[in-house]
Formats: C-alpha cells, structure tokens, sequence
C-alpha cells in the first residue's frame, strides 16, 4: 500500500488494509482542492474503521492507472470506485462514501430511498463546473 503525502490539515497515512476478502470502495479526491480536502479530511475523521480506501491524485496521479478512470475526468468529478469494483462518480459516488460512514449511512439510505441522486447530480454538476472553470484559471495563471 503506498502512503500518501497529504496536504496541509489532512490525515497523514490511509486506511490499514482490509483482508482481501473485504472490498472496500476506492475514493479518488483532488488534493490540490482546498474544499475538497477539508470535506475529505471530514470523512477520514469519521472513518476510523478503514471502511474506504483515500487517493489524493493531485499528488499521485499514477493511482487512476488501472482503474480506467482518466485523469482529467477525475479532477474535474468525483470519482469513487464501489466495493463490487463499479465506477461511480458525482452525487452517486457521494452515496458510496456516506454508506460506509457513521453519521452518514441514513444520509445515503434517505438519498436513495427518495431517489435523490438525480436532483443532487444536478447541483454537484453546477459545483463541480464552476470549480474545474477556477481551477483552470487558478493553475494557468500561475
């Protein structure tokens, strides 16, 4: 397992492995992102079990390598691969972290129950586009 180095206000090692019997889902987050490190840091705290395995590709890009993800739809959505190996990405991949959390897992429950996924993609979407738009500002002008 390789160890990550965290930005600034985030947990410094991953989740301890699971055994091989137990899949766990994979969370691909950019942190190079300061709001998404705090809301990732967030979700770390409350994983104290090592339900999930956390991979910043701002500083390791190479973890998308053989998950077929690409690396710029990465950065510019969440992306979470499920436990049964499915990409997911957005509001849905939202729902897979919650599922695994304490505090969290009526969230993702209530969200699926009322089939909400599609009013949340909506407004991740909007989210999501504003900040790959000052992303790439922010990183081109730099």
């Amino acid at each position: 397992m390789s160890m990550t180095t965290p930005h600034p206000g985030t947990a410094t090692a991953t989740a301890p492995e699971t055994p091989a019997t137990e899949p766990r889902p994979r969370v691909f987050y950019d942190g190079g992102c300061p709001v998404c490190r705090r809301e990732i840091a967030h979700y770390r705290r409350l994983d104290r079990s090592g339900r999930i395995a956390w991979h910043d590709i701002d500083a390791h890009p190479e973890t998308l390598d053989d998950h077929g993800i690409d690396r710029v739809e990465a950065m510019r959505r969440f992306h979470v691969i499920d436990s049964c190996g499915d990409v997911r990405s957005g509001a849905e991949a939202f729902t897979v972290v919650w599922a695994e959390l304490p505090g969290w897992r009526r969230v993702a429950w209530l969200v699926r129950r009322l089939r909400l996924i599609a009013p949340l993609e909506w407004a991740y979407g909007l989210w999501a586009a504003r900040r790959w738009r000052r992303l790439q500002r922010t990183r081109c002008s730099g």
